[in-house]
């Protein structure tokens, strides 16, 4: 799928994988995320440690927005109450802690997902279409998240057919579909 790719992700990054719908964006996240290394020939190589958000907010519509947060952190941050509040607040949902998510828009939903860029310290974050479902607001706080993430010395990758407004320099991969080698801008 991804002929003749050869990429390198630097600290400090920030990378946005573009293309037409189809061309493989998603797979391609997902493979370096490791749910699709049967799609890949060759080697890939992840060296950090990272944080995946899928296209779909991957959320339990039967859990709270609070339920999900803890669900996705696992044992060793489920005790922090504050962390997670205050994770919930910063997405603009601390009046929807108690909520159950099927009963929250999908943009609502959406940042339930983005909260756990607030929890999860990991160098670099997988962003598939980060964009997806949100309004102005939302827009804001993704892109002073991507901000304070690559200055600190992290790295980014996301997928979008929109570009984000940020003072950093943003590379750029192009997928180009079947048959056609990808290109670095």
């Amino acid at each position: 799928m991804f002929s003749q790719l050869d990429w390198h992700v630097k600290s400090g990054e920030l990378w946005q994988i573009k293309g037409d719908n189809g061309a493989g964006k998603t797979s391609l996240m997902r493979a370096i995320a490791g749910l699709a290394p049967q799609s890949l020939e060759g080697r890939l190589s992840v060296l950090a440690d990272f944080l995946f958000l899928g296209h779909k907010a991957g959320i339990k519509s039967d859990f709270t927005a609070i339920e999900n947060l803890r669900l996705h952190l696992g044992d060793a941050q489920n005790g922090d109450e504050r962390q997670l509040n205050d994770a919930l607040a910063t997405v603009g949902l601390a009046d929807y802690r108690d909520e159950y998510a099927y009963r929250l828009s999908a943009g609502q939903q959406r940042r339930i997902a983005l909260a756990r860029l607030f929890l999860v310290d990991a160098p670099l974050w997988l962003l598939d279409e980060p964009l997806t479902a949100i309004d102005v607001d939302g827009v804001a706080i993704i892109e002073a998240c991507i901000d304070r993430q690559v200055r600190n010395g992290g790295s980014v990758i996301y997928t979008s057919h929109q570009p984000l407004k940020l003072q950093l320099s943003t590379s750029t991969l192009h997928l180009r579909g079947k048959g056609q080698s990808p290109y670095v801008s």
